[in-house]
C-alpha cells in the first residue's frame, strides 16, 4: 500500500448502506503522509462519544475532508450499492485537494478522476479510511436524530434506521414512513401486507 510519489492519497468510506431508512452518507479524507491520530479506529469499533470527539481532531489534522450523501430517492432509483458509490464520488469531488489515489473500504470502487484501490478491511487498516468512516458515521447519526423528530415513534435516534428489534416492532405497529427504503426487506414485506 505504498503512496503514489506524485500526489495525495485520499481515503473514503460510506455509512448507512445496510439501514432500512434514511440516506446513505460518505466521507473522504486526505492526511499528510505519516500523520497519526491517537484513538482513531474503524467507526464501528468506537463508542459514539469517542467518534464525536474525533471529528474536530480529524478536521483539524486533515489536509482536506468532505462529507456527501445519496438521497432516499437515489437509493431507490440506483440501488443501495450504486447510491453508496455515488455518495463516495461526491465526497471525493468536494475535497479541496485533488487526490492522485483513492483508497476505499471493501471491493467496490466509485468512478472518480484518480486511481482507486479497494481494500477489504480498509476501515480497520488505513487511517484516512478510518477517519472517513468516523466523519460519515457521526454526520449520518446526527441526521437520523433530526429525522427522529420528524417521524416520531420509530426510534430513529436510537437505532439510526437499522433493523433492530425495536425498529422492526415499530415498523409492524406503524407501517413504513416517508424515509423508509421501500425496496428493502422487511419494509417491502410490510408494504405488501398493508396493501
Amino acid at each position: 500500500m505504498d503512496a503514489p510519489s506524485d500526489g495525495w492519497v485520499a481515503g473514503a468510506d460510506e455509512v448507512g448502506r445496510g439501514a432500512l431508512a434514511g440516506p446513505v452518507y460518505a466521507a473522504a479524507v486526505i492526511f499528510r503522509p505519516g500523520r497519526k491520530l491517537r484513538g482513531l479506529d474503524d467507526s464501528k469499533k468506537l463508542k459514539a462519544e469517542a467518534r464525536e470527539a474525533l471529528v474536530p481532531r480529524i478536521q483539524a489534522r486533515a489536509l482536506a475532508w468532505a462529507i456527501a450523501t445519496a438521497s432516499l430517492e437515489e437509493i431507490e432509483r440506483l440501488n443501495i450499492l450504486h447510491a453508496s458509490l455515488l455518495a463516495m464520488r461526491r465526497a471525493v469531488e468536494q475535497l479541496g485537494v485533488a487526490p492522485a489515489l483513492l483508497r476505499v473500504d471493501g471491493v467496490h470502487c466509485p468512478a472518480v478522476a484518480c486511481g482507486v484501490e479497494a481494500i477489504v478491511g480498509g476501515d480497520a487498516r488505513v487511517p484516512a479510511i478510518m477517519a472517513a468512516s468516523v466523519l460519515a458515521k457521526v454526520a449520518r447519526d446526527a441526521e437520523m436524530r433530526r429525522l427522529d423528530l420528524e417521524h416520531p415513534g420509530y426510534g430513529f435516534a436510537e437505532h439510526k434506521g437499522y433493523a433492530t428489534p425495536q425498529h422492526l416492532e415499530a415498523l409492524q405497529r406503524l407501517g413504513p414512513c416517508a424515509i423508509h427504503r421501500r425496496g428493502f426487506e422487511p419494509v417491502l414485506q410490510m408494504k405488501l401486507e398493508l396493501a
